[in-house]
């Protein structure tokens, strides 16, 4: 049996990635980030697989708690999810952004280092990396330029960089996942996706007559999280080392998002949609769209969900849930 440890293991990644390990017989291992209101920190974990996982109290930003947790469990693999993961939102935060990204993933390596130099990680970085920079086939790749346009990106290079040096400076097994944007019914509801199926789904019950949002123009290449966390582990399987683009290779607009789910519950969303300048973002990342041939020739990854599936079973969630409250 082998055994892994999630940071971030109550977020949307995390909880899938849990149950996906267990699936495949690890004893697995989360850090929650102590918060006062305690109820809330495991929400998103299902409650078949709760007293399944070991939950261990520590803190990005604390290497002792790090150290503390590493020699407890011991782990085979470390998955990095833990971050402040709001795009815009790190915007309003950036020093707490940059530190929960930057030195989190540095303190994590460092007590990696010097209490399980043997396990491998997985560091969750982002196609927020790119920032504007398109390869002229319209596609970011491993080997596109780095030029983020947000202080989330910008931090998530600094991890992405600082993993590369540890790999390459203490021959240690630290692969990057380059993650485009993936949902879930378990996304939370400040971002785009899961807020336009939410709302749309009130204003379809009538608990609501409205949506407003940033820039409709904004392009992003959307799968789902379960795909993904698949992804993940992959990477952590492959004979070394190396950083890998998880993506669909198809992009959407916001308005794409917005004509199709409002389309699925027979409204015309222009008579809901309105645009409330506070959700632009001072820089504006226009167009994503990853080119994940490396992942699929290299590890054998597949996607099960489309995009309009994806937001098909994000729907059907959402009314469940409000059916049953």
């Amino acid at each position: 049996m082998k055994t892994a440890l999630i940071t971030g293991i109550n977020g949307q990644d995390g909880s899938y990635l849990a149950e996906f390990l267990l699936e495949k017989g690890y004893e697995v291992w989360g850090i929650l980030k102590r918060n006062s209101v305690a109820e809330n920190q495991t929400a998103r974990i299902p409650d078949n697989i709760f007293n399944k996982i070991n939950l261990e109290y520590a803190d990005m930003l604390d290497m002792s708690s790090l150290c503390r947790v590493l020699k407890l469990c011991n782990p085979d693999e470390i998955y990095n999810l833990a971050a402040q993961s709001h795009v815009r939102i790190s915007f309003d935060m950036p020093i707490y952004t940059t530190h929960s990204i930057a030195t989190g993933t540095l303190n994590l390596l460092e007590s990696m280092r010097l209490m399980c130099p043997e396990a491998r990680m997985y560091q969750a970085s982002s196609s927020e990396m790119f920032g504007n920079n398109v390869d002229s086939d319209g596609y970011q790749r491993e080997t596109t330029p780095l030029n983020p346009v947000s202080p989330y990106g910008c931090a998530k290079v600094y991890s992405y960089n600082i993993c590369k040096n540890y790999r390459n400076s203490y021959g240690m097994f630290i692969s990057n996942g380059i993650l485009f944007n993936h949902e879930s019914p378990r996304r939370g509801t400040n971002f785009v996706t899961n807020k336009v199926v939410k709302e749309a789904v009130k204003i379809k019950l009538g608990l609501s007559d409205s949506l407003k949002l940033g820039n409709l123009e904004a392009s992003r290449d959307w799968g789902h999280a379960k795909d993904y966390v698949k992804g993940m582990w992959l990477i952590l399987q492959h004979d070394t080392a190396d950083d890998f683009v998880c993506s669909t290779g198809v992009s959407h607009t916001v308005q794409d998002l917005v004509e199709y789910v409002f389309g699925k519950l027979d409204l015309d969303w222009k008579k809901y949609v309105g645009i409330n300048p506070k959700y632009y973002r001072p820089e504006e990342l226009k167009h994503l769209k990853g080119d994940c041939s490396k992942a699929k020739e290299c590890l054998g990854w597949t996607h099960e969900y489309t995009f309009e599936t994806m937001l098909d079973e994000m729907i059907n969630h959402t009314f469940k849930k409000y059916e049953n409250d």
